[in-house]
């Protein structure tokens, strides 16, 4: 333990990175240079954090997940075990485009990443919402939204909580109330996501 963050004696930080008080990042892990990682978070074996990735307060990073450059996680993200990032969308081994021409990743808040889920690049995946082992993101994905299969599609709403949410749209385990605004997005009317939802401006 060390400046009030603790990284495993196996692992591998490069210069010019930043990390959050608590965080742990444990066996043969690389975080390399220009990568910020916020406090609180739990990095599992065998992590890559890419050059200039962002990773927010109080996020898990199961093992054997890279987070490549242009992904950006914001806080409490949950990556499962093997889940994978792109930031490419027509790969050649022979002819690298580099960073310039990156397709940006962005996942929101809470947002909850399967174990071998698979999320392409250029799409964001909102507030909450939760993708399910094995499925492959496709496109964006609003909030509170459970996506599933390949390509993913929506197949449900899930709570805050981490509840599937009722045909009410009603969560049994926190009793949080949910609505849909005129573009059926989801919305909370709990008083607590009120205030949160202003503190963070949207």
């Amino acid at each position: 333990m060390y400046h009030n963050f603790f990284v495993h004696e196996s692992s591998y930080i490069d210069e010019d990175v930043q990390i959050g008080e608590n965080t742990k990042i444990w066996h043969f892990c690389h975080v390399q240079s220009g990568a910020k990682i916020g406090r609180d978070c739990t990095i599992g074996q065998n992590v890559n954090i890419a050059n200039q990735v962002v990773v927010g307060d109080g996020c898990k990073i199961q093992n054997n997940v890279s987070v490549y450059e242009g992904v950006e996680l914001e806080d409490g993200v949950f990556c499962g075990p093997s889940m994978v990032f792109t930031n490419d969308l027509t790969p050649r081994a022979e002819y690298p485009k580099g960073r310039s021409r990156y397709r940006r990743t962005l996942v929101r808040r809470g947002a909850t990443i399967g174990a071998n889920a698979t999320v392409v690049c250029g799409n964001e995946l909102g507030r909450y919402c939760m993708i399910a082992a094995g499925a492959v993101v496709t496109a964006d994905v609003q909030d509170y939204a459970l996506m599933a299969g390949v390509p993913a599609r929506q197949i449900g709403w899930v709570c805050k909580c981490g509840q599937v949410l009722n045909a009410e749209l009603q969560c049994t385990i926190c009793g949080r109330v949910y609505e849909q605004d005129l573009d059926k997005r989801l919305f909370c009317r709990d008083d607590r996501d009120i205030k949160e939802d202003k503190i963070d401006g949207i």
